[in-house]
């Protein structure tokens, strides 16, 4: 049985190496691209995948999904900027593919083993990103 729950967050973030010139940057994270943060409305959804408890008919406990989902991802990240404001954003871009990983892998650790089947992040309304085993 899959369950989903979702939620909503807003985050900003920079897609920049200051490393590399302006011209660079531009190429490669197009119009993304900017020594200054920018901001998404993000939707995620988070999927688990388990048997139904014939005693209490649930696969999760809603509330119990939501709490993890509120203190992993909700008060980490909500009005955050990701790359000065989390420290988990250091060596690599916060893209929204490399963001969902780094989802996974916070949810995967904080709920009951392999119960985390995967989860989609929308940064925009019109494209999504799923992260899964």
């Amino acid at each position: 049985m899959l369950l989903t729950r979702r939620m909503e967050f807003s985050s900003s973030h920079r897609l920049w190496r200051g490393e590399w010139d302006d011209a660079r940057n531009h190429a490669v994270f197009g119009r993304h691209a900017g020594p200054v943060s920018h901001g998404h409305n993000y939707e995620l959804e988070v999927t688990v995948d388990g048997s139904v408890d014939g005693e209490t008919g649930m696969v999760i406990d809603l509330k119990r999904l939501k709490d993890v989902m509120d203190a992993e991802i909700g008060e980490r990240f909500d009005h955050r900027d990701l790359n000065d404001d989390t420290g988990l954003f250091e060596r690599q871009q916060p893209t929204a593919e490399v963001f969902a990983g780094v989802i996974f892998g916070l949810l995967d650790r904080a709920l009951p083993d392999g119960m985390l089947s995967y989860v989609t992040l929308r940064p925009t309304p019109d494209y999504e990103v799923e992260a899964r085993r």
